[in-house]
């Protein structure tokens, strides 16, 4: 529950954000324009999005014939969760990962690389397959379009005033100074927002999937043997290529550092461990 009214006030915060910027640069018009161009490029994006991501990473979809075990628990996962089944992928690369695609339930798709079926025992894959089919039931995808929404709408406001010079809602032109500051701290503050939604869907996904599999530190397990072996060490070129879809993962597979708290698409694995063990302790 924490992690949904975490999800709605930064949701609000971002909105709140765009209101202020709009207000000093765009005006009602510009507001709107970039709401509009953002919210096009968005809902394009959500609606083919799995196509586009499954492409990118050059998925292989599986069934029960090609891959029996993983198909078969991907369904019991899916029937305890109360969701369509959805599509199944592999994908042929070293890095353990997996994530979950797809605008709504009846047009999901999960996919695992082929990396973390070697790693992980059955129990603990089973725990990652019910983390991403959490993200399914909650609809994160959704989630995440409209917070990249707004916080694409507040770039292009900043980036427009940078060029053009900002006015405000009664048609004055902005203040040139306040702008310049507006203008570069505003994108960063959408962005901050973003990567902090992602990072309470991540939380309450490990939430869900330890519901789903009845099995809070498979999951944990699952993670801490990820970390372990492969983040950073283990190079995914299609998520460094197109770095947009580390949020998706798992375990975020990008190798660069830098201010990771802030920036990161995912908690902590320490902190997100230390909550599944919470859980099974019936925390």
């Amino acid at each position: 529950m924490f992690n949904w009214v975490k999800t709605a006030m930064l949701m609000a915060a971002i909105m709140a954000l765009f209101g202020v910027v709009g207000g000093i640069f765009g005006g009602r018009e510009g507001m709107l324009m970039a709401l509009v161009f953002g919210g096009a490029m968005n809902v394009f994006s959500y609606w083919f999005s799995d196509k586009m991501v499954l492409k990118m990473y050059n998925a292989r979809e599986v069934d029960e014939t090609s891959a029996p075990r993983f198909y078969a628990m991907v369904r019991e996962l899916a029937q305890r969760a109360d969701l369509p089944m959805p599509r199944v992928y592999l994908i042929q690369e070293d890095q353990p990962n997996a994530f979950a695609t797809g605008r709504n339930p009846q047009n999901a798709a999960v996919a695992a690389t082929t990396g973390i079926l070697q790693l992980l025992s059955e129990r603990e894959l089973r725990g990652v397959m019910a983390h991403e089919l959490a993200h399914v039931r909650h609809r994160d995808i959704l989630i995440s379009t409209i917070s990249a929404t707004m916080a694409g709408a507040i770039s292009a406001l900043a980036n427009f005033a940078m060029l053009f010079g900002g006015r405000s809602s009664d048609g004055r032109p902005a203040n040139p100074l306040a702008g310049i500051v507006v203008a570069l701290l505003a994108p960063l503050a959408a962005s901050l927002i973003q990567m902090a939604i992602s990072r309470a869907r991540e939380y309450e996904a490990d939430r869900g999937g330890a519901e789903i599999s009845g099995d809070p530190v498979a999951l944990a397990d699952a993670l801490g043997k990820i970390q372990m072996y492969a983040e950073g060490r283990i190079p995914m070129a299609p998520a460094e290529a197109h770095p947009e879809t580390a949020q998706m993962m798992i375990l975020n597979p990008l190798s660069g550092g830098g201010l990771k708290s802030l920036f990161s698409t995912h908690p902590p694995t320490a902190e997100r461990i230390a909550r599944l063990h919470a859980l099974a302790r019936g925390g």
